[in-house]
């Protein structure tokens, strides 16, 4: 259905806290995609559905093994796997030297992942500016996110990677909960005339990204975290979805008159 790209610039703002707590109260069925070249972790961090561990050999890892032969939307859920709480995961690569023989398959991948079928799909995929191919994948998404913190060695490398898209994005920042609205607010006054979509709020909840391990439960629902990810979630889902009918609305560029084809001298290019 869509393909949300979640990224950062600098650090560790987070990102992959978010796109879990994002996938947990998505509000249409989603897929979670690890799509960070340096290496995923939900196998590591997140019980599987049966209580166990993930197979970190299965996602990422073998849909590129098989993906040299084409790939088609089809075949994405056949390599994924399946939460503690429901959520369909597929999980990304176990380290970054696993990348360097996979440089070809972004631009397939990000490809097939926009045109999944009856899902959503949140795209993982850490820092930007290491691995250029990622590029690839984020010119197939319907909409890049890129989160940040309010400080400003953050804001100003938020700012260069804004300069380095060509493409309009979303601005999600990390907040203290003790200056959530300002910290907002002072990012959305800093990117301002940038070619940003939106700027939104997802609250820095260190107990509540703790209690994200797929046992789903009243503390966690009630945390921040998940407080300010459901108010994200119906933002994101509700921006792709008015973004989509925006494109189907547009009207089409008049191809101008159509030239009468060359008369053919009968040989073959």
């Amino acid at each position: 259905m869509a393909l949300i790209a979640l990224a950062a610039d600098k650090g560790s703002p987070g990102v992959t806290t978010a796109a879990t707590a994002l996938g947990a109260v998505w509000p249409n069925a989603v897929l979670l995609a690890e799509c960070d070249p340096s290496g995923g972790d939900v196998a590591y961090r997140l019980p599987a559905v049966d209580g166990g561990v993930l197979n970190p050999g299965r996602g990422l890892l073998s849909l590129g093994a098989v993906a040299r032969r084409g790939l088609s939307p089809d075949q994405i859920h056949e390599h994924t796997q399946k939460l503690v709480g429901g959520l369909d995961v597929l999980a990304g690569l176990t380290n970054g030297e696993q990348a360097s023989g996979l440089t070809w398959l972004w631009g397939m991948l990000g490809r097939a992942l926009a045109a999944v079928p009856e899902a959503d799909v949140l795209a993982d995929c850490g820092r930007l500016g290491l691995y250029p191919q990622t590029n690839d994948l984020l010119a197939a998404a319907d909409a890049v996110v890129l989160f940040t913190r309010a400080s400003l060695d953050h804001v100003a490398h938020l700012r260069e990677r804004l300069t380095l898209l060509d493409r309009r994005v979303g601005v999600v920042v990390i907040a203290d909960p003790r200056s959530y609205r300002a910290s907002i607010d002072e990012v959305r006054r800093i990117v301002a005339g940038w070619d940003v979509s939106f700027v939104a709020g997802l609250a820095y909840d260190p107990k509540g990204a703790d209690l994200l391990s797929g046992q789903w439960g009243g503390r966690l629902d009630r945390s921040l975290l998940i407080r300010t990810a459901r108010e994200l979630a119906e933002r994101l889902a509700g921006h792709v979805a008015a973004e989509a009918v925006a494109d189907q609305d547009a009207p089409r560029a008049d191809p101008g008159p159509r030239r009468s084809p060359e008369p053919s001298s009968g040989a073959r290019p």
